[in-house]
């Protein structure tokens, strides 16, 4: 079909917790092309590390005044308090913003974000290029939607009252549904057989034919995420998903909370203390930042499950503060007070 050259094109990217949106997204605008670039950032919890992980990127395709953060945790159901105003703000730019992409939080239905785009205000200025759904190839080829399902696992089989399709699967099942490309990311982590496995868990859970592109650390071709020309608005009530005949939708299987990271000496100890962390409770995600005594750069962490990464991303600037921030992700009822002095150690 062919979208209106008047409407700008909005890239809707989705995903399960620690799939590699963020990644992705660092590299879409690291690979731009001169295209004038502006992201909505949907966190899920009370601090924006996503947006602080994407405006350390420093690109001129997206300069930081083009980065737009909304905690809410769900676009949709704040769409006239927050949707709208943050379109208002990036269509005002100066020079004018080409292409928008969506950062959906990773617990986020994208049908109804995208059902969002029949709204008057939104309906006439912006259209859906497609939406890419991100998945986590080394979790899929363990049969798991995520990295660490081994917890809630534990509690469906002590628990005979919980139904039989554990939500965590459905949000992955409904985020398949609505992708116009599936992105299967961290083929670096799987040999041969792994990647098959992976991609015939996505080819079984896709409802129609959809192309899958395999990548290593997020590094899809801009040629295939950009452009697509879908107009997703206008195909969306034909894309069938778990929770249709649901009038709303809520998030109540989670929860998060924010750890204040006191600095920390050594960064090799902290990722332990993470992973220790993952294990012992139900922790699916983990990530944000610590300052490291001595050292002039940010020490970025991230954690899926036990696996935890690290690295210095940026330099603390003169309007830091150098306190650690630990976005903690994960299922209802997590102990907050037990993972915090696990973490803080």
């Amino acid at each position: 079909m062919t979208v209106s050259l008047a409407r700008v094109p909005c890239t809707i990217v989705t995903g399960f917790l620690g799939a590699g949106k963020t990644t992705l997204i660092r590299h879409m605008l690291a690979s731009a092309q001169g295209r004038r670039l502006a992201v909505i950032v949907n966190e899920f919890g009370d601090i924006g590390i996503d947006g602080e992980i994407l405006k350390g990127c420093g690109d001129a395709a997206c300069p930081q005044e083009n980065i737009v953060e909304l905690a809410n945790g769900c676009l949709c159901c704040t769409v006239a308090d927050e949707f709208v105003p943050a379109l208002d703000t990036i269509l005002a730019r100066t020079p004018p913003v080409e292409h928008i992409v969506i950062e959906t939080s990773g617990l986020a239905l994208p049908k109804p974000l995208v059902q969002a785009f029949h709204w008057p205000a939104i309906k006439s200025r912006v259209t859906v290029d497609g939406v890419v759904a991100v998945v986590d190839g080394a979790a899929l080829a363990d049969g798991r939607v995520a990295a660490d399902l081994d917890a809630l696992a534990r509690q469906r089989s002590a628990d005979s009252a919980l139904d039989h399709d554990n939500p965590i699967e459905e949000v992955f099942e409904d985020q398949i549904a609505c992708a116009d490309l599936i992105v299967l990311n961290k083929r670096d982590l799987l040999d041969a057989d792994g990647a098959k496995r992976a991609h015939a868990v996505v080819t079984r859970a896709l409802p129609r034919a959809v192309k899958i592109i395999t990548v290593n650390d997020g590094k899809a071709d801009p040629a295939a995420l950009f452009g697509l020309g879908v107009g997703t608005e206008d195909d969306i009530e034909n894309r069938r998903t778990h929770h249709d005949n649901e009038l709303d939708h809520d998030h109540d299987d989670f929860d998060s909370f924010v750890v204040a990271l006191p600095e920390v000496s050594d960064p090799a100890a902290l990722a332990a203390r993470v992973a220790r962390t993952a294990e012992t409770f139900d922790v699916l995600r983990v990530k944000g930042f610590a300052a490291v005594t001595g050292k002039p750069m940010r020490l970025l962490v991230q954690a899926v499950g036990a696996r935890v990464t690290h690295h210095y991303d940026r330099p603390w600037s003169a309007r830091d503060t150098r306190q650690g921030s630990l976005v903690v992700i994960g299922l209802r009822g997590l102990d907050r007070a037990a993972v915090t002095r696990a973490l803080i150690g």
